[in-house]
């Protein structure tokens, strides 16, 4: 890890506190979260949203972008709401169970049905980056399917993800418990910042950003009104990333 981690304090938190994209009833985050100005809980797509705005930028064109576990299609929603966001070339929606008819109306251009943790899974083209939000933890192989999400990278591309974090030396207690109460389509893995650094070594990428989220987060707290709290909580995260949270991640295919 490095310096590349911090590069998220100087991104623009500004727009979260009147975008009214994500405090509308069709966007899925809990009311209390929409009550305050600045909810620790989007950091999930303002993370996603600038690392593929930074990606889009040192290409200088217009990215091919898939994103895997769509649900109802929050990212792409979220990424338009943000003030002058990068155009993309097509933005394509995988997913084991889609919504077709929602997520075309929602702007996807491509909608694709398929298991993540089916061996012969394959996104249908290669496209220059790869959204994995949250739903590496629902898989029991999580290595294997970022395995066959790489072959579909193009040269010099990435996958952006995230999902909960521990630190390393819980890890592995902290999954065989997950494990042993699992739910229907519930967490089954954990993952720690070394896990996801040697997760891109075994595919052939390099995990370029690691960063942690926050410090705590509390449903609609008085305090995720202030851009000083989500500031700090963003510090921590990037000082602290095996710090009980989230992570949120960058990996690049080599050119």
């Amino acid at each position: 890890m490095n310096s590349s981690r911090f590069q998220q304090l100087n991104w623009d938190i500004d727009f979260l506190a009147t975008n009214s994209i994500v405090r509308s009833k069709r966007f899925g985050i809990p009311a209390e979260a929409k009550s305050v100005r600045f909810p620790l809980r989007l950091l999930r797509y303002w993370f996603g949203y600038h690392l593929l705005r930074t990606e889009a930028e040192r290409v200088g064109r217009p990215l091919e972008i898939a994103e895997t576990g769509v649900h109802t299609g929050q990212m792409l929603e979220f990424y338009r709401s943000c003030p002058n966001p990068p155009a993309y070339a097509a933005w394509t929606a995988v997913d084991a169970v889609v919504l077709g008819d929602k997520l075309r109306k929602a702007g996807y251009d491509d909608v694709v049905e398929g298991n993540l943790e089916s061996p012969d899974f394959e996104l249908p083209r290669e496209f220059d980056a790869v959204v994995m939000l949250h739903i590496l933890e629902h898989l029991f192989d999580p290595e294997a399917a970022l395995a066959r999400i790489a072959r579909r990278v193009k040269p010099g591309g990435v996958v952006i993800g995230g999902f909960p974090v521990v630190p390393e030396a819980f890890r592995q207690i902290r999954e065989d418990k997950v494990r042993a109460h699992a739910a229907p389509m519930g967490h089954v893995s954990v993952f720690s910042p070394q896990r996801v650094e040697s997760m891109a070594e075994k595919c052939g990428m390099k995990a370029e950003f690691v960063a942690g989220a926050y410090f705590v987060r509390s449903k609609g707290s008085p305090l995720e009104n202030s851009p000083l709290w989500m500031k700090f909580n963003l510090l921590w995260g990037a000082v602290l990333p095996g710090w009980p949270g989230e992570i949120y991640w960058l990996m690049r295919k080599p050119a």
